[in-house]
């Protein structure tokens, strides 16, 4: 319901302890962040979903919110797999034995991780801005200039470089907020677990064989401003999954659910409410 909002709560795995969001009740439906971001994208979906449905939406392993704590403890090295068994490690703890599971970006990857890991955990898929490839020889070159950018100029470097290329030209021209919000949401986090994440980004594997195993009712989301995932990924996993359909957002570009909350939470929504 509008107004509503979420409960910043705690668990522990893999000797870390992680913060979640959580708010409502009934089925649940997860929702994994974006890089460099944190839970705390989903703000727009809090409240918004049809009832009977629970959000849970973790940070993944490093990542904080703007007003949380710092967390010491180095991330060290990672991947989508240790991604995804930390939200394993999540259901296990609030005794759910699957639930809906959705991503944008690198959620998205995450998502794919716990499918290939546990499918029988997923009861339906959101993927949003996202592709089931694995990164070119030229992605992999350009992770690694944003590991130096890291090394030289921290967290305020990278929401500045990257802040223009997460937002379509819609929103950088008439909702200046969200770019701020953005930048803010960016610079919460810590340079450790920036360049672990973007080691995970650079050593996940291509996904693309999995899909057309995927059969869990999915719906995959695009902005057709986005500059850094293309159209034809989206098209690639509609045609493939058995049971998907293809929701496009035009005015917005790689973070589509912060970016036309209203008509990203409609499309949610929507495929909530007939799929199960």
């Amino acid at each position: 319901m509008p107004g509503m909002i979420a409960h910043e709560l705690r668990y522990e795995t893999a000797g870390r302890s992680l913060r979640y969001l959580d708010t409502g009740e009934g089925r649940p439906l997860v929702l994994l962040h974006a890089f460099p971001l944190s839970a705390d994208m989903w703000a727009p979906q809090i409240g918004s979903l049809p009832p009977g449905w629970r959000l849970i939406a973790p940070d993944l392993r490093g990542f904080r919110g703007v007003a949380s704590p710092a967390d010491p403890s180095p991330v060290g090295p990672v991947t989508m797999d240790d991604y995804a068994r930390d939200v394993l490690a999540l259901l296990d703890h609030l005794r759910i034995p699957a639930a809906v599971v959705g991503g944008l970006s690198m959620g998205g990857y995450v998502t794919f991780a716990l499918y290939r890991l546990a499918p029988e955990r997923v009861r339906g898929v959101l993927l949003a801005n996202t592709r089931p490839q694995a990164d070119t020889d030229e992605g992999r070159a350009q992770r690694r200039q944003m590991i130096a950018l890291v090394a030289r100029e921290g967290a305020a470097g990278v929401a500045r470089e990257m802040a223009p290329m997460l937002l379509g030209r819609t929103t950088q021209r008439e909702r200046p907020e969200v770019t701020a919000r953005v930048r803010a949401l960016i610079e919460a986090n810590s340079t450790d677990a920036i360049s672990s994440a973007i080691g995970a980004l650079m050593t996940r594997p291509d996904s693309t064989p999995m899909l057309e195993s995927m059969r869990a009712p999915a719906i995959v989301v695009v902005g057709m401003e986005d500059m850094l995932i293309p159209r034809e990924a989206a098209d690639l996993m509609f045609d493939t999954l058995p049971n998907a359909r293809l929701s496009v957002i035009a005015r917005a570009g790689h973070l589509s659910n912060l970016e036309d909350p209203d008509l990203f939470n409609a499309f949610l929504a929507e495929f909530l409410t007939s799929s199960f």
